[in-house]
Order: structure tokens, then C-alpha cells, then sequence
């Protein structure tokens, strides 16, 4: 499976949750799978969605859920410290592990060679990290959600990129409505 797929599949669960996806081609075909109100996508910033997510998920008790890919996570390793010292039950970090930057061209990433995001997640101190396979991601996420704990979640997947449009919505719009479905 690869990663458009993986969204196909756990959109029923995203559906109504606030949700932050990574930059680019992640965004966009979320966009184009289930476009919600309450999922706010990332136009730019490589790296940040999941700290965006959890700074979301300390301020309110909703759930959240960031979509975040390996070459993001690789770029921004200080965020997986960060998350681990400061838990919130609240937020669920959904790594995509492609092994590839996805949305530049599928160069590999060390995450496909030696580098287990996982083993790096629990070295860092989170608690509860679950590596998993793309078929069963959206039963991960669906456990993770039913937990009440936060969950660090490695989906390992094939790389490749399904062709979608671009988001028209400007940044400001996805932000507003994003703001009204949290407020909601």
C-alpha cells in the first residue's frame, strides 16, 4: 500500500477529528480523499506538523491526530523529545514511514535504510509507540484513539505518491474553518 491508500483507509476514522497533515502531497490527497473542515493542512514548514498537533492537543481536550511523514519527522527530530516530555492524552502522531520524501520526488530517506523512527520515538521517551504494517494502520489508529493514551504510531509503506490536484483553499481559509471546527 502506499500512503494515499493508507488515507483512503482510516478517513472513516479521521472524519470529524481535528486532524493536521504534512506538507505537500500528504495535504493534498487528504484534500482530495475526505476534505473536512476540521483538518488543517500544511501548505509549508517541513517538519512541523507534529509539533503544530501537539501545541493543539496541550491547549484542548479534543483529540488529535497528525498525519506526519518519516522525511518531516527526520527533519524535525526534536520534536519526538518534545512530545515525550510533554504527554497529553489527547494526541496521536500517525508517521507515515514510506521510507522516501514523498512530495519531492521519493528520495530516499535514512528511515528506509537504517534508521527505525520507532526504536528513535522510544529512545526519546515516548511510552507508547506502535510499529505496524499499512493494512493494519487504520485498526492502529482506531485503538489508539479507543486508549485515551497518546500513541506514537510507525506505519511502515511502500513510497509512491497517488496524482492529486493541489488545494486551492488559501492558507487564511484553511485556517479559519479549521479555528470555527475546533471552536465547534
Amino acid at each position: 500500500m502506499i500512503r494515499s491508500e493508507i488515507l483512503k483507509d482510516i478517513a472513516p476514522i479521521l472524519h470529524n477529528h481535528l486532524v493536521v497533515c504534512n506538507i505537500g502531497i500528504p495535504s493534498q490527497e487528504l484534500y482530495a480523499i475526505d476534505d473536512q473542515p476540521s483538518n488543517f493542512y500544511m501548505l509549508g514548514t517541513m517538519g512541523l506538523a507534529s509539533s503544530i498537533g501537539l501545541g493543539l492537543a496541550l491547549s484542548q481536550p479534543k483529540p488529535v491526530i497528525v498525519i506526519d511523514g518519516d522525511g518531516s519527522v527526520l527533519t524535525n527530530l526534536g520534536t519526538l523529545p518534545t512530545i515525550a516530555n510533554n504527554v497529553t492524552d489527547n494526541y496521536i502522531l500517525l508517521i507515515i514511514d514510506n521510507g522516501s520524501y514523498g512530495s519531492t520526488g521519493d528520495q530516499p530517506t535514512y528511515a528506509g535504510k537504517k534508521t527505525s523512527l520507532a526504536k528513535v520515538a522510544e529512545a526519546c521517551g515516548c511510552e507508547r509507540v506502535v510499529e505496524c504494517q499499512a493494512e493494519d494502520t487504520g485498526k492502529i489508529v482506531q485503538q489508539a484513539l479507543d486508549s485515551g493514551q497518546m500513541t506514537i504510531i510507525v506505519c511502515k509503506c511502500e513510497s509512491g505518491n497517488a496524482k492529486m490536484p493541489v488545494i486551492t483553499m488559501d492558507s487564511v481559509v484553511i485556517r479559519d474553518r479549521f479555528m470555527k471546527a475546533l471552536q465547534a
